[in-house]
This record gives structure tokens, sequence and C-alpha cells, in this order.
């Protein structure tokens, strides 16, 4: 009992003795308060107390899609945390290959009679893919947002990290080092934020077409798009992921190539242990703790009735230097 009040206590950021009202049904707490203890409480898989078991607490969707790239689960934590101290219980949906659909989740939580759902990576961010599950939810009036680059006549509140801004950094970073064939490694072609990438990269320098390689987000789909452009003379990597980087990494290495003294990478995203890879990767860092704020606040005014802006909040991305890049080959 008392390590289940400090767990709460601590998920909400209130007193053991606060948890203990709302356990035991005992007034002086605030409605707020009380329900983001009872949230935390389904969140960290503790029964409530069988008075309080007719209390349902209110559903917010939280889809994804996938957990092996580390950032989505370091999404998914910021998200989840900062809903319960509104009160909101996450409901976590990933795909899986063969899986549930994206649809199929938006299709389960409109039965659930979710209060909002986010969107953490998903069919939006694809410009040919079908957003007719999107649509089911604004007619229905459900509050929505999305987390890096939205296909805008979706009409939802977006939060991103600037791509250009990414890329720029990156760019700049590699230059800086004498690098002056530089490739990129980016998801599919109708993927947004690697659109916004590639934009970005041809307006600071020269960037011939084959230079620039198509993937699959994984370590896999890294390491074959950036075999194909180390056989074509690139030295400095700009990758739309971290997973992407590392693959890049390998490919290097498979080819008999150094990183960082033959071949430099660049990262994007800074997800989890990026700094215990061998070598450290230099990656462009999102700030995952303000954008994850921003998607519940801008959720929360909805749910709450307020009108927000459909446009986009972008937020300035970091460059981290580490162990990955070096002075270009000579």
């Amino acid at each position: 009992m008392t390590r289940r009040l400090a767990e709460v206590a601590k998920k909400v950021g209130v007193s053991e003795a606060t948890v203990s009202r709302v356990l035991n049904d005992k007034p002086g707490v605030s409605p707020a308060t009380r329900q983001a203890v009872l949230s935390a409480l389904d969140v960290l898989g503790y029964e409530r107390p069988t008075q309080l078991r007719g209390e349902r607490a209110r559903l917010v969707g939280l889809v994804l899609p996938e957990l092996q790239n580390p950032i989505f689960p370091a999404f998914a934590e910021v998200i989840g945390g900062a809903l319960a101290q509104l009160g909101l219980t996450p409901v976590l949906c990933t795909q899986t290959k063969g899986g549930v659909s994206e649809a199929d989740y938006v299709n389960l939580l409109l039965q659930q009679q979710v209060s909002g759902v986010v969107f953490a990576g998903g069919l939006y961010a694809q410009a040919d893919a079908p957003h007719d599950h999107y649509r089911r939810l604004a007619d229905r009036n459900i509050p929505v947002v999305l987390v890096n680059a939205a296909i805008e006549h979706l009409g939802f509140p977006a939060v991103s990290c600037d791509d250009a801004v990414a890329v720029e950094q990156a760019w700049r970073h590699l230059a800086s080092l004498g690098h002056e064939r530089i490739g990129l490694v980016l998801g599919p072609g109708d993927h947004m934020p690697s659109a916004r990438k590639l934009a970005a990269a041809r307006a600071l320098g020269d960037l011939p077409d084959e230079y620039v390689a198509r993937a699959m987000f994984s370590i896999e789909g890294g390491h074959a798009a950036a075999s194909r452009l180390i056989d074509r003379g690139v030295t400095g990597f700009i990758c739309a992921s971290d997973p992407l980087a590392l693959g890049a990494v390998r490919a290097a290495r498979r080819k008999g190539l150094d990183v960082p003294s033959q071949i430099s990478v660049v990262g994007y995203d800074d997800s989890a242990l990026m700094n215990c890879t061998e070598p450290p990767l230099t990656t462009v860092r999102q700030p995952i703790e303000s954008m994850g704020r921003a998607v519940v606040e801008l959720l929360n005014a909805r749910i709450g009735g307020s009108s927000v802006p459909d446009e986009e909040l972008l937020f300035e991305p970091e460059l981290v230097v580490r162990g990955s890049t070096a002075q270009a080959p000579r």
C-alpha cells in the first residue's frame, strides 16, 4: 500500500496524503486532482478501490507506427505522463506488420468513445496514403493532434520539429568539416518530413539526385541506401532517423571504411542510447519534452471546448556532435 501511494503520488505530482484521500473517497481534493490520481492508478496497473471502480477515466488514444525506433516510446512516455497529470488515461495503439491497422485502431477508439487521439508518426505523414480514417475522426468532432509534418488538408493542429533547420544544422556541420560530397538517406518519396528535409538540403548547396537515397525506416534500410551512396562517392551522410544512421555506419564498415575518419554520419532524433553506440552518433535532437507537452496542451484545450489554431507549431532542433563525424578525408 505504501509503495502504491508513493508511485501514484510521484506520477501525479501530489503528496501521498492527497492520494490517500482520493483512494478513501474523502473530501478536500479538487476534481482535477482526483481524476489525475485515478488515471495514474490505471496507468500504473493498480486496481481502483471498490467504491471507485464505477468511475471510468477519460481515455485518449495514442497511436504509434512502431516501438522499435526509440523515438516513439520516448514520445509515448512524455505524452502519456502529461495526459495522466490532467486526469486523462492514454490508450497505447502500436501497429505491427500484418496486425491491426491504423484505420482499425481508429474504429476501436471510436467504439471506446475516446475523448481525443494523438498520432505520433503515421499515415498522415504520407501524402499518397489513405486518410479516410482521419476524416471519420473529424466528422465525429473528436479532438486530434498530430506529431511531425501533417498533411495540410486534414485540418488538425500539429506539433513538429523543424525539418529545414535540422538539415541546415547537419549540412553546415559536415561542410565545416570539409565534406563536399554530402548525401541524404531519407524515407519514402511521399513521406512529408523527408520531403521537407530534401527541399531544405537543395536550398543549401549542390545536391545531385544520385546523392539522395530512399529507404524504409530501419537499420537494414539505412544500410542498403547508404551502401549505394558510398559507391557514388558520398563521404558525409545526413539521415532522416537514428536507425537509418546506424545502418549507414554499418554499410561503411562492411565496405572496410572507418567512421568517422573516412565516412561521417549524422542522424536525426537523438533517441535513446545514441551516445552509447560505437562511435557515439552525431545527431539532430528533437525537443521531445517540449513537443510532447505542447501536444497535450493543445489536445486538452480541444477536449475542454476551446478553439486552437490548426497551423503547425514548429520546434527548434539541436545538433548534438559526437564521434561519428570528423574532417573529410583528403
